[in-house]
């Protein structure tokens, strides 16, 4: 799995429990597992979800893959939510991966079920505008979906490789394979990658929101239905052939 040292316990606005909105001091907010913070101010469109089970390095338990895909399915109807941070509450530790210790109480069924709920928060992770910065990567888990997403992004040879070797990777090693987008070196705070993370959301936040984009497109194929070329372009794949435009 994928370790980050991102954490920091000074986090910019105390963090809150997903059942409240802001980032006001809630006392519930510390027992649990994911935490949520929306940033306020010039960084008003940035939330935090924060990975904070300190006693198995944030494995991924029950609780913690139920809370967390509740801060997603959350996160995903707050329209003013713009980039989303993901980081550590561990010092040292971003996600130390499956939680063994709990899966070897499961039965067979129950570990069937957990893999299932896996890989559905890995692919809504994957679809949702996610920010993270991978310092070190140490091994590669494919059992929630990486045999498919792996091959989709290094290619079939370099993802077998990494799958059957089990190789422990640098952050430099991982950005030079394409893994990671940015491999930053560690401050005496050990919150470089947090750092990262932050300048690279702000960098995002002025940009087209979703509702003005699909403004934009309406307003853009409004244009094209009176078009002689569309018409073509119907025809065409009706008739199986080559469409024969004329830019008009």
């Amino acid at each position: 799995m994928l370790r980050a040292l991102t954490s920091t316990l000074r986090f910019p606005r105390p963090w809150r429990p997903l059942e409240t909105r802001g980032c006001s001091s809630n006392p519930g907010a510390a027992g649990r597992e994911i935490q949520v913070c929306a940033l306020a101010g010039p960084d008003r469109g940035i939330a935090e979800i924060l990975m904070n089970r300190p006693s198995a390095r944030n494995a991924l338990g029950n609780v913690f893959v139920s809370q967390l895909l509740e801060a997603l399915a959350q996160l995903r109807e707050d329209r003013q939510v713009r980039v989303l941070i993901f980081r550590s509450g561990v010092k040292g530790v971003f996600c130390a991966g499956a939680d063994l210790k709990e899966r070897e109480q499961m039965s067979e069924a129950e570990v069937g079920v957990f893999v299932q709920r896996l890989r559905g928060l890995m692919t809504e992770i994957a679809s949702s505008a996610v920010m993270g910065l991978i310092e070190t990567t140490r091994g590669l888990l494919p059992g929630a979906g990486g045999t498919q997403r792996l091959p989709r992004c290094l290619g079939v040879a370099l993802a077998k490789e990494l799958i059957f070797t089990g190789r422990r990777l640098s952050g430099a090693q991982a950005q030079a394979l394409g893994l990671v987008n940015h491999a930053v070196a560690q401050n005496e705070k050990g919150n470089a990658a947090y750092h990262r993370a932050r300048e690279l959301a702000q960098e995002i936040l002025p940009q087209v929101d979703i509702a003005s984009g699909m403004a934009i497109e309406g307003i853009c194929y409004a244009q094209n239905i009176p078009t002689r070329d569309r018409l073509e372009g119907m025809a065409a794949f009706r008739e199986k052939r080559l469409p024969r435009f004329v830019g008009e």
